[in-house]
C-alpha cells in the first residue's frame, strides 16, 4: 500500500509538472525522489513548522498551510536534481495542483 502511494505522489508530480509552466522535472526517477522527499519531510519537518506558525495560521484561517506547503516545494527545488521550480508563486500553485491530482488520483485507485 505503501508503495502504491508513493508511485501515486510520483506520478501526480509528473502530472502537476506537465500541467504547469515553470516546473521541470527531469524524469520518472526524479519524481520518485521528489515524492520521497515530500513525504519524508511532511512526517518530520512539516508538522514542527506547522506548531510554530500556528498563531499566524490561526489568523489566516488556516491558509498560511499553502505558504508553508510552498516553502518545502522550493526546498525539494533546492535539493532534489532534476526538479526545478522557478519561484514562489510557482511553488504555491504546483503544491495546489499537486494536492488535488494526488487526491484524484488516490480516489480513483482506492487507496484513501
Amino acid at each position: 500500500m505503501l508503495l502504491l502511494k508513493w508511485l501515486i505522489m510520483a506520478t501526480s508530480i509528473m502530472l502537476a509538472a506537465y500541467v504547469i509552466p515553470g516546473v521541470v522535472i527531469k524524469g520518472f526517477f526524479a519524481a520518485l525522489w521528489v515524492a520521497l522527499f515530500i513525504g519524508i519531510i511532511n512526517v518530520l519537518v512539516k508538522p514542527f513548522l506547522i506548531l510554530i506558525t500556528l498563531p499566524i495560521n490561526i489568523l489566516t484561517l488556516g491558509l498560511f498551510t499553502f505558504v508553508i506547503n510552498a516553502l518545502l516545494i522550493l526546498l525539494a527545488s533546492s535539493i532534489i536534481k532534476g526538479f526545478e521550480v522557478k519561484g514562489f508563486w510557482v511553488a504555491m500553485l504546483f503544491s495546489i495542483v499537486l494536492s488535488i491530482i494526488n487526491f484524484l488520483m488516490g480516489h480513483l485507485l482506492g487507496t484513501k
